[in-house]
């Protein structure tokens, strides 16, 4: 008899957590810049999780999917979110439409609950993907990014926590931007690990976590940084296939890095969240 799809989904869930409890944990490169050591390994329920996650005030992690999309930025076409950010208990998504799309959308989440949109019109050569958000640790600047082979990642002052943008919503004009000083491939989220410092997650063919390091913090003008790898995220499963890199946390609570892969074929129902800490200054 055929299992339901509830069912598959259950038993994709037990392989990957299985595969994972006897693969045991991996060592990412001591000798990378700002060294990371994997510490643990938990899963989430792709739908919910598979497109992001952001570091809570408990410490645990806000997750995003395609489930995640409220129902009525559905209906304004906005189809797909991406990798969050948490800033001073604000909530950052990153929001794309369809293949025609000539803006994208910021919206940010306030402590009590209000949620404020703010639409960005493409600018000339600016692709429409909207990969994730990330805001500068005086939450004055939020780093966006696009997809495919790119240079360069979009700056934006950070939608309502930085005075110059409105109040309740609005448009949002790009700022000066980050050009990197090597090209990156399919970058799925970065996130702030000091003033100038960032990690992002690539999606290219070794899943690799990469380093940004900005010569001053951001303040709006445009800067250069530098590009440099850290570590591949492991790809452990039962299933065959190509996994998908996702989002990527830093939470200066606990120094934790936390970053998602997805496992490929029948066990995509599932998407790993791997652990770091540092080994490194």
């Amino acid at each position: 008899m055929t299992a339901s799809a509830p069912r598959r989904r259950a038993i994709a869930l037990l392989l990957a957590t299985a595969a994972l409890t006897a693969a045991g944990t991996t060592t990412a490169r001591a000798d990378s810049p700002g060294g990371w050591q994997e510490t643990g390994t938990s899963l989430v329920n792709s739908l919910t999780g598979g497109e992001g996650i952001a570091s809570q005030a408990d410490n645990s992690l806000l997750t995003r999917g395609l489930a995640s999309i409220p129902l009525g930025l559905r209906a304004e076409g906005w189809n797909h979110v991406g990798d969050p950010d948490i800033a001073n208990g604000y909530v950052f998504d990153a929001y794309q439409g369809g293949d025609d799309a000539t803006s994208k959308m910021f919206e940010v989440t306030t402590p009590s609950g209000q949620a404020y949109d703010y639409t960005h019109p493409l600018d000339p050569g600016e692709l429409l993907n909207n990969s994730f958000a990330t805001v500068s640790p005086d939450s004055q600047w939020l780093v966006a990014g696009e997809w495919g082979t790119m240079n360069r990642l979009q700056v934006f002052p950070a939608p309502l926590t930085n005075p110059s943008t409105p109040a309740t919503g609005g448009t949002l004009a790009q700022a000066g931007q980050i050009t990197l000083d090597q090209s990156v491939n399919d970058i799925q989220g970065c996130d702030f690990v000091s003033d100038t410092r960032l990690v992002c997650a690539s999606d290219d063919a070794n899943k690799d976590v990469i380093q940004v390091d900005l010569p001053h913090p951001l303040n709006g003008s445009a800067v250069t940084g530098q590009v440099s790898t850290l570590f591949q995220l492991p790809q452990i499963s039962l299933c065959s296939g190509t996994y998908e890199a996702e989002g990527i946390d830093y939470d200066p609570a606990t120094t934790t890095l936390s970053v998602e892969i997805v496992s490929p074929g029948a066990c995509e129902v599932a998407t790993t969240v791997y652990a770091y800490q540092p080994t490194t200054g």
